[in-house]
């Protein structure tokens, strides 16, 4: 049986796949929660190419899950220095993201692109690997606490004019 996706590293010439999925990821989840400016602003500022390519040049690793018969992408993971408001150590991880397409949940693909990202952490030396998210995004809150994640804080997160309340999850390596 074939498996529903592949993963491998990205690079500089995947930063259109990352925007791509970025956007259209935080749109699919978002959409319901964030006005149509804020949301299309914050896409074209957090979601373009060039963004990736920034994070990318400034030592951020990413991978992605594509689609085995088509290898569009469908998911990335993003790893970089932690931005977090909490007390983190020299060398932790923060996972900036971890996106996928819905219809492509539940297949594996999240799990295998967090192993991805928890290597990557671990093999930085680092103690734990952090991540921020909507703190009523129960599906991405039940996903993260059953790989071993922990509420250690909280911070806000702007979008646009709209500021939600995010957790801050910590995963001990």
């Amino acid at each position: 049986m074939t498996e529903p996706f592949t993963i491998r590293p990205a690079g500089p010439r995947d930063t259109g796949d990352l925007a791509l999925v970025g956007a259209a990821t935080f749109l699919e989840t978002y959409a319901h929660l964030v006005s149509g400016a804020d949301i299309a602003l914050h896409c074209r500022r957090q979601h373009s190419a060039e963004a990736y390519a920034q994070r990318l040049r400034a030592g951020a690793r990413a991978w992605l899950a594509g689609h085995p018969a088509t290898g569009a992408a469908i998911g990335y993971a993003l790893n970089t220095a932690p931005d977090l408001p909490v007390a983190t150590g020299a060398n932790d991880v923060e996972l900036k993201r971890i996106y996928l397409m819905s219809k492509f949940q539940g297949a594996g693909t999240g799990k295998a692109l967090l192993k991805a990202a928890i290597e990557d952490a671990r093999d930085r030396g680092a103690d734990r690997l952090w991540l921020g998210t909507y703190r009523h995004n129960a599906q991405a809150l039940g996903f993260y606490r059953a790989m071993g994640f922990e509420t250690a804080g909280t911070r806000t997160f702007q979008v646009g004019d709209g500021v939600y309340d995010d957790f801050v999850l910590a995963l001990t390596l």
